[in-house]
């Protein structure tokens, strides 16, 4: 991405393309327009991670995910302006094939102050994203404060492969790795980081108790607007990804839009094939949105040097592959509770990877350097280097996500306390309760937990009240008001906190029941067996 100007009138050395060491002549202001304009509309992905996020997660933990997407923006960014630019793109008397060096804490005289500025915009949108993709994998156990220190950090991974793959030095590109608008250095490296991240902080409380099904989405709509933004977004980030729209940019610009559209188009037809196969005619949102999304990540490596029909295959074997790796993840009680390992990681691998098989040999702007994909006839050195790509991004992104993790965990804490993650992070990091007779005897219960120092929150995960003495004298009790007791399924927030609602409700005796005549939702109530 970096390379030597070529005219009198510019800096010795500054950034101007992410695709193709031989760009023809320095970014005009069309360019920089078309830059500013891309990472705008990148920018509002943001949007789409914290909507998407907040349709898998449950409602008591929707406002807090929100918040961490404002933190990957507000500390991200600032680490990013700080010193991950200049880690990525400086070209100082020090850079090296590892790592840049310069342009720390950014800013810039007249003469660069366009190309500069544009280039670190779209790039600090990149390095957000790519952080944006481990909040879901750590969502609903997650302490606020740690997050807020691991997005700030998080820029170091990132930052460094940013460089190998587009720097003019970094030691990938000077290979001939091809990455066009980042599956290895956004998503690859996200993707891991979440892995290690959901590794660290192990399941949800309750999730595996009753098996490895995954619990109903909180706000499938919201998910699905998510999806849309994400969708819209990425066609910015691809297309964006030319940088520029001088000489044949435009050109790359405009078949990338192309080759984008119909990679998510064959992603999102097999996701809908395989839930019709899978669920006998029934269409699971899951598998439709990770689809879509893992196709979309599946083509950002090769969306300017593939053909549309071949992005078809690469989309579809994407969208088979996100759907296929949850379901591993879940098997191997591996809680992501958005799946973004999968999508964003195994995904990327397979973006990378496709460019090894299906590029062709750019000639507008040297891309790919003068070498083709194995299917297009050029052998299997770039796959190799692609393949190498892989190994060296998902060792540098596992070992630093693991030590800035372990760092958290053993200091300020990574994990909530039992108590608040029944709770939620919305009333416990927020203050904001849920206005339902559930959470408030959620709450109570809590409190009693606390003062007593018992543990039966934990029992009642597993769906046991406690062992009480005085049980098998109550049980006719019991009987008698599970008959009786009916409560609204909205308002409880997932799977696990309709069992703890369920004990609570009996513990408590002051729950009247929820007529439909009385202010019930019709379809909306469920009752206590």
């Amino acid at each position: 991405m970096v390379t030597s100007a070529n005219n009198s009138n510019s800096v010795p050395q500054t950034v101007y393309s992410m695709i193709g060491s031989n760009s023809v002549g320095p970014i005009t202001w069309d360019d920089a327009t078309w830059i500013l304009t891309s990472s705008f509309i990148i920018f509002t992905m943001q949007s789409g991670f914290g909507l998407l996020e907040a349709g898998y997660i449950s409602s008591k933990n929707e406002v807090n995910i929100m918040v961490k997407n404002v933190v990957d923006v507000v500390f991200g960014g600032l680490s990013y302006w700080m010193f991950g630019f200049g880690l990525s793109f400086g070209d100082g008397e020090y850079s090296n094939p590892f790592c840049g060096i310069g342009y720390f804490f950014v800013d810039a005289p007249e003469e660069m102050m366009g190309i500069l500025f544009s280039t670190f915009v779209f790039q600090m949108s990149f390095a957000t994203t790519a952080t944006t993709i481990v909040s879901g994998a750590m969502a609903e156990r997650t302490k606020l404060s740690a997050y807020i220190i691991f997005s700030f950090f998080n820029t170091l991974i990132y930052c460094i492969p940013s460089h190998w793959e587009w720097a003019s030095n970094g030691f990938l590109r000077t290979l001939g790795m091809v990455d066009v608008a980042g599956a290895g250095a956004v998503h690859l490296v996200g993707g891991v980081s979440a892995l290690v991240a959901t590794l660290i902080l192990k399941p949800r409380l309750g999730r595996y108790d009753n098996g490895i099904k995954p619990p109903p989405l909180g706000n499938p709509v919201s998910a699905l607007i998510g999806m849309f933004m994400l969708w819209w977004g990425w066609l910015a980030f691809n297309c964006g990804s030319t940088f520029g729209i001088s000489g044949g940019k435009w050109k790359l610009a405009a078949k990338s839009a192309v080759v984008t559209l119909n990679g998510s188009i064959g992603g999102g037809a097999m996701g809908i094939l395989i839930s019709c196969i899978r669920f006998k005619g029934k269409y699971d949102i899951s598998y439709i949105v990770n689809s879509v999304l893992g196709s979309l990540v599946s083509i950002t490596g090769a969306c300017a040097v593939i053909h549309p029909w071949e992005a078809l295959i690469v989309g579809a074997i994407g969208g088979a592959l996100a759907i296929l790796s949850c379901h591993i993840l879940d098997r191997l009680r591996i809680d992501d509770p958005v799946g973004a390992s999968s999508v964003h990681g195994a995904c990327g691998v397979w973006g990378l990877l496709a460019v090894g098989l299906f590029a062709s040999n750019d000639s507008l702007e040297n891309t790919t350097m003068g070498r083709s994909g194995v299917f297009h006839g050029g052998g299997f050195y770039l796959l190799g280097i692609q393949l190498l790509a892989v190994v060296v991004i998902a060792v540098w992104s596992s070992v630093l996500s693991l030590v800035i993790l372990l760092i958290l965990k053993f200091t300020v804490g990574l994990r909530m306390s039992v108590e608040n993650e029944l709770m939620g992070a919305d009333y416990s990091e927020h203050m904001i309760g849920h206005d339902t007779v559930v959470t408030q005897m959620l709450k109570d219960y809590v409190n009693e937990a606390r003062e007593t120092r018992r543990e039966t929150p934990l029992s009642v995960i597993s769906g046991k009240a406690g062992e009480d003495n005085t049980k098998n004298n109550e049980k006719n009790n019991i009987k008698e008001q599970n008959s009786r007791v009916t409560i609204r399924r909205g308002s409880c927030i997932s799977r696990l906190s309709y069992q703890i609602s369920r004990n609570l409700l009996l513990k408590h005796e002051k729950v009247t029941p929820i007529n439909n005549n009385e202010g019930g939702i019709p379809g909306q109530t469920d009752e206590i067996n």
